[in-house]
């Protein structure tokens, strides 16, 4: 089994379909209100730094940044997903470590993120690696359905 991941545009057609698929999981979950993620254009338009892991070059999953100037600077982690096929091959801890060393390169000293409360194996994974739970930063409220994360970065 081979497996890469790579800096990528989310606007390819198994990128997007990727992309689409996470937003009708979380459409089971969650109301409107209550989902923050970002469409493959606002992706392109908001400039995140965009990353797919293939496996035998199949679009398993993807993980984007978006760097931030205010509140000291950081960089949040976007449309965090691994298709349900490829679960359980480590690839959401390779895509985090593969993101996080990009935001270093860039300076960046601390990653954030949003996610929903009914995320338990994206709860799990952020923990494991080293997020701890935040109040609600930048545009997102407090939400009963929605939890933030912070990791500070040794730069």
């Amino acid at each position: 089994m081979s497996i890469v991941i790579a800096r990528e545009t989310p606007t390819t057609p198994d990128v997007a379909q990727l992309i689409h698929d996470l937003q009708s999981y979380l459409e089971q979950f969650y109301p409107p209100e209550s989902q923050h993620g970002f469409s493959v254009e606002m992706l392109v338009t908001q400039q995140v730094d965009f990353f797919v892991a293939r496996i035998n070059g199949v679009a398993a999953g993807c993980c984007g940044i978006k760097f931030y100037e205010y509140d000291g600077g950081f960089g949040e982690i976007k449309r965090m997903y691994v298709a349900p096929t490829f679960r359980g091959h480590g690839l959401g801890k390779q895509l985090l470590q593969v993101v996080e060393a990009h935001a270093r390169q860039q300076g960046v000293t601390k990653l954030r993120l949003e996610t929903g409360i009914h995320q338990t194996e994206a709860l799990a994974l952020y923990t494991w690696f080293g997020f701890g739970q935040i109040p609600p930063f930048g545009e997102y409220t407090d939400d009963p359905l929605s939890l933030c994360y912070e990791k500070n970065l040794d730069v």
